[in-house]
C-alpha cells in the first residue's frame, strides 16, 4: 500500500455487503485506506446479482468494490473465528452491516470487539438503528426513502409518491458512516480508545431531506408562497420541480422535446430584467405580473409558460449558452449516456475506464473528493478470496505451512450443510 494518501495506515476490516457499507469504505479506499474486505466464502450477495455477463462479477459489485483486498473466512468454524480474532486486532476499523444480533450470536458484539482490541472503531449501518420500535425490521433502499421522508416530498403535487435516482438510502447512509468513522479516528487521537458508530438509514434520509422539515416547520405560520401549487395541510408536499428555496426554479422543456431535453433555470430576483428582456423584450419587462418576486411567485404558472415557450427553438444546450451570458443559474438534464460522454466529467476523473480478469473493459465512477496532496488512484474490485493468502502473510504474518493447515482446518470453505 502506498504511504503518501490522506488515509494511507488506517487499515478497515469492512464485513459490510450490498450498497450502503460498501460505498462508505470505497471512499475510504479511495483516499488510500487499506480496506479488507472480509467475505464469506458465498461472497457477497451482490457478485452474482443483475449480472450481464455469466460467472463475472456484476457491475452491481464491481462499482462498488474498488481498491479494496478480499479474504474469505468462515465466521463458523473455530480456526475461521481465529483468524477474525487476528484481524481485529490488526485493523483499525470493523464495518458491519448485518441484522440484528448476528454479531452477537458469533461471539463479535461491539462489548467483544471492544476487549479484542480497545482502539478499534466498530461502525454499524441498520435499517432503523439498535433501539426503537422499528429497530428489528428490513430495509431497503426504497423502504429508507419512504420511512426517512424523502417519497412523500418527491413527485408532483396530485401525483404518486416518488423514489429518486440517487441512492440516498444506501449510498447517503454511506456517506454519513464515513463522516463518523473519520470523526472517531480523530477523537482516538486524543483519547487512544475506539468507540461504536452506527448510522441508521432512516436517520440519514431525513437529514438529506433537511429543507423539507424547514417547510413543515414554516407551514404552522402561513403558506408557503414560492410553491407553484398553493393548496397546504399540516405537511410539506409534493413540489414536483419547484426549486424549494427562495428563488423560483423548474425544469423547461426544450427541442426537439425528448425525454431529457430539458434545462432547469433558477429565476433570482437580480436576473429577472435581464431575462424578461431576452424573452420578452421590454414588453415582459414592464410586465406587472412578473414585476416583483411576489408577483412572479403568484404568476408563476404563466412565467413558465413564457419561458417554456421561448425555449421551444433551442435545444437544451444552446438555451443553457444563451442564459449564461446573463448569468441565470440554469443546467441542462443530463441523461446517464450524456454524462459517460461528457468533457467536463471525463477532465473530474468521474467516469473512468478500467479493466478486471472476469469482464474486460468496465467502467466505474470516480472519487468526487478532491484532495490537492492525495490524488485518488481507482483501481478494479477484488475477486472472490483474491487476497486471502497476501493478508494472512501480510498483516497477520502466517507462513505458507500455517495458510495450508488453516484450508485444511475449513477456515475458507463453506461450512458442510446440514442433512
Amino acid at each position: 500500500m502506498t504511504d503518501n494518501k490522506a488515509l494511507s495506515g488506517i487499515r478497515i476490516l469492512d464485513m459490510t455487503h450490498v450498497q450502503a457499507g460498501p460505498t462508505s469504505s470505497q471512499l475510504m479506499g479511495f483516499l488510500g485506506a487499506d480496506v479488507i474486505k472480509l467475505e464469506s466464502p458465498v461472497g457477497d450477495a451482490t457478485r452474482g446479482q443483475l449480472r450481464d455477463i455469466p460467472d463475472a462479477d456484476s457491475l452491481y459489485f464491481t462499482m462498488l468494490n474498488c481498491n479494496k483486498r478480499s479474504i474469505t473466512v468462515n465466521l463458523k468454524n473455530e480456526k475461521g473465528k481465529e483468524i477474525f480474532t487476528k484481524l481485529i486486532e490488526s485493523c483499525d476499523v470493523v464495518m458491519e452491516n448485518f441484522g440484528p444480533g448476528v454479531l452477537d450470536r458469533l461471539g463479535f458484539g461491539w462489548e467483544n470487539v471492544q476487549q479484542i482490541n480497545p482502539r478499534i472503531i466498530m461502525a454499524s449501518i441498520k435499517g432503523f438503528g439498535t433501539e426503537g420500535p422499528y429497530a428489528a425490521f428490513k430495509a431497503y433502499e426504497n423502504v429508507a426513502q419512504a420511512m426517512g421522508g424523502a417519497m412523500s416530498t418527491s413527485g408532483f403535487f396530485d401525483g404518486a409518491p416518488v423514489v429518486t435516482g440517487a441512492q440516498i438510502g444506501d449510498s447517503g447512509t454511506g456517506v454519513h458512516l464515513m463522516a463518523g468513522i473519520l470523526a472517531a479516528l480523530l477523537q482516538r487521537e486524543r483519547t487512544g480508545r475506539g468507540q461504536y458508530v452506527e448510522c441508521a438509514m432512516m436517520d440519514c434520509v431525513m437529514n438529506l431531506v433537511r429543507v423539507k422539515w424547514r417547510d413543515h416547520q414554516r407551514l404552522t405560520r402561513g403558506p408557503l408562497p414560492e410553491y407553484w401549487h398553493q393548496e397546504f395541510e399540516e405537511f410539506t408536499p409534493r413540489a414536483g420541480n419547484d426549486s424549494g428555496g427562495g428563488q423560483l426554479g423548474n425544469a423547461i422543456q426544450c427541442k426537439p422535446g425528448g425525454p431529457n431535453d430539458y434545462l432547469y433555470i433558477v429565476v433570482q430576483e437580480h436576473v429577472w430584467q435581464a431575462l424578461a428582456k431576452r424573452v420578452g423584450g421590454d414588453e415582459l419587462v414592464s410586465d406587472p405580473r412578473f414585476a416583483k418576486i411576489e408577483d412572479r411567485r403568484a404568476n408563476q404558472g404563466e412565467m413558465w409558460d413564457l419561458l417554456t415557450e421561448f425555449a421551444s427553438t433551442y435545444t437544451k444546450r444552446e438555451l443553457m449558452e444563451i442564459l449564461n451570458e446573463i448569468d441565470v443559474p440554469c443546467g441542462p438534464i443530463m441523461s446517464t449516456t450524456d454524462l459517460a460522454n461528457d468533457e467536463h466529467v471525463k477532465l473530474r476523473e468521474m467516469y473512468l475506464e478500467l479493466d478486471h480478469p472476469e469482464r474486460g473493459k468496465w467502467y466505474n465512477l470516480g472519487c468526487p473528493i478532491k484532495l490537492s496532496d492525495s490524488p485518488v488512484e481507482v483501481t478494479r474490485s477484488p475477486l472472490l478470496g483474491e487476497h486471502t493468502d497476501e493478508i494472512l502473510g501480510d498483516v497477520l504474518g502466517y507462513d505458507t505451512n500455517a495458510i495450508d493447515d488453516l484450508k485444511e482446518a475449513g477456515a475458507f470453505s463453506r461450512p458442510p450443510r446440514r442433512k
